[in-house]
């Protein structure tokens, strides 16, 4: 087992200022794919290898960010349970914490105040506390007796009408401790991906909610109102442009199958009827398979496990992936939302950039309305891609000039979308970005072992035991069951043992139960450790056996 993990540069820049930090909160905005789980985790152990008997709590934004998050941390040998609820009880002894989600906060702030107290907190995405003002409120009362509290977010935020609590701001922009940025991801090379918008143009037809006729390209200058009117009129399902864009959608990711044979695409959908519709629509017109995620399926989070490591084609989501979500598989997307908020297109952008090791020329497309707001948004993300690469590009002609031989919510209820044709489609990218081999750049393969850091170990728990050097974890391994998992499976077939029992003893499941909880010293079954639900199999088995 090593006891060791090779930081990126600015993880282990980001975690030496953490730990130098005497305040109890810490803001780290970090760019989408750069790697924040890894250094929060790697922070925790640090923090809970000082302070063995606090908790580590992570508080997620989604269901199925909690069971990612659960999954990531049994990787650094931390135990965290993604489904605990305050009816469970006391969290069992041979757990290292729980991830929650803000919305469950908001339900049960004083039951969490009671486990947090001295806890070390990982905010992840720390912004969704201004979604509801009351989960703003409930965050404070939860955590704000907490021994460390850690923020991270993938892009910056604003306070808009309420602060959120833990995070300092300078007028009204959330100050970070440390930053790091997409153009700094691009220049240090290997981290993210880069990431071009093709923008598609059109000439819209509509019914206003006023009963008036209008038409508009996304040329003309429209008030707030008539542009979000004009943009869900090109993403309608009864036009032609959302056909268009699909089109070419799906013949640059069959481009892009061809050398990445797994790479995948994603389309954001407005609603749930829109994207049961996309889906149709990528069936029938071009005999394409897309996965659809709806936030009421109980199976999202299972779907979107299954296309993370498959090989289909295509996703269709409406926000469920907006964030967070780590399907590096994703290639091409289609921006095909009503939503236009600088914070939800970064998010976006986001699904786009993770880096896969082995795969030459990441480009990423991500086809976007040529609406004028997405277009600023893009413009803004396209500045920086185009001047971390060019950094890079001169830095390598500076070492090898023969390196670069041969580079080159309105009402809607009485509006009515009458037709959206497809225009002009644009890039407006004069560098390529084929041009920058990154396996092919020396500074990416320079052994730092500055960049190795011997991991403090993580703090022992009821029955277990340590391994040989103390650490137990091999960081970078496959991801095994985590320790909810394992005890869901031992449950199962403690259940078993029960209806065996039951059938031949004749006493009912409480009376066979309470048997064998008493025999192996399980008072609640949701507070039982491993070791206490195998010795309560083996218990049902021997008595089974008679």
């Amino acid at each position: 087992m090593t006891r060791s993990i090779r930081l990126r540069p600015w993880q282990k820049t980001a975690l030496e200022k953490f730990q130098a930090t005497g305040t109890p909160d810490f803001l780290t905005v970090a760019t989408p794919g750069a790697g924040k789980t890894t250094f929060a985790l790697t922070a925790a152990r640090h923090v809970l290898a000082e302070r063995p008997r606090s908790r580590l709590i992570v508080v997620a934004p989604t269901a199925h960010l909690k069971l990612q998050w659960a999954e990531a941390a049994a990787r650094f040998a931390l135990h965290l349970d993604p489904a605990w609820s305050a009816a469970d009880g006391r969290l069992p002894a041979d757990m290292h914490g729980i991830v929650t989600t803000y919305q469950q906060v908001a339900s049960s702030a004083p039951l969490l105040r009671e486990l947090a107290t001295d806890a070390f907190v990982i905010f992840d995405e720390i912004h969704h506390a201004a979604d509801d003002r009351a989960w703003g409120d409930s965050v404070r009362v939860a955590f704000e007796t907490s021994a460390r509290r850690l923020a991270i977010s993938g892009t910056p935020f604003r306070s808009d009408t309420s602060a959120i609590p833990f995070v300092n701001y300078v007028l009204e922009e959330a100050a970070p401790d440390f930053e790091y940025g997409y153009g700094d991801a691009l220049a240090d090379g290997r981290v993210v991906r880069p990431v071009y918008f093709p923008r598609t143009g059109g000439q819209m037809e509509w019914s206003a909610p006023d009963g008036s006729l209008m038409a508009a390209s996304f040329d003309d200058a429209l008030d707030q109102a008539r542009s979000s009117q004009r943009l869900r009129t090109a993403l309608s399902l009864e036009g032609e442009w959302l056909p268009t864009v699909l089109r070419e959608a799906v013949t640059r990711l069959d481009q892009l199958r061809e050398v990445q044979a797994e790479a995948g695409g994603l389309v954001i959908a407005i609603d749930q009827d829109h994207a049961r519709g996309i889906a149709t629509m990528l069936r029938d017109r071009f005999g394409q398979q897309a996965t659809v995620v709806l936030s009421d399926d109980p199976d999202s989070s299972a779907r979107i496990a299954r296309f993370a490591t498959g090989t289909e084609p295509w996703l269709v989501a409406v926000r469920m992936v907006s964030e967070g979500v780590d399907i590096p598989r994703l290639r091409v997307g289609v921006y095909a939302t009503t939503t236009t908020t600088e914070l939800f297109f970064r998010q976006a952008v986001g699904r786009f950039v993770r880096w896969t090791p082995g795969v030459k020329n990441q480009k990423a497309f991500l086809f976007i309305p040529d609406d004028p707001r997405l277009r600023t948004r893009a413009f803004q993300i396209a500045d920086q891609r185009r001047h971390s690469l060019r950094k890079r590009e001169q830095e390598r002609f500076e070492r090898d000039p023969q390196s670069l031989d041969g580079t080159a919510e309105e009402q809607l209820s009485l509006f009515a979308a009458l037709s959206a044709v497809a225009t002009e489609h644009q890039a407006h990218d004069a560098f390529d970005a084929d041009d920058v081999d990154d396996d092919l750049d020396p500074r990416l393969h320079d052994d730092d072992p500055s960049l190795v850091l011997t991991l403090a170990p993580p703090p022992p728990l009821a029955g277990e035991r340590p391994s040989m050097d103390g650490f137990g974890i091999e960081l970078g391994g496959a991801a095994g069951k985590t320790r909810r998992e394992e005890k869901r499976r031992l449950r199962e077939q403690n259940a078993e043992i029960v209806a065996t029992l039951v059938r031949l003893t004749g006493q009912t499941h409480a009376q066979i139960n309470g048997e064998l909880n008493r025999l192996s010293g399980v008072g609640r079954i949701t507070e039982a450790t491993v070791g206490q639900l195998r010795k309560r199999l083996d218990v049902g088995e021997r008595l089974a056996k008679r």
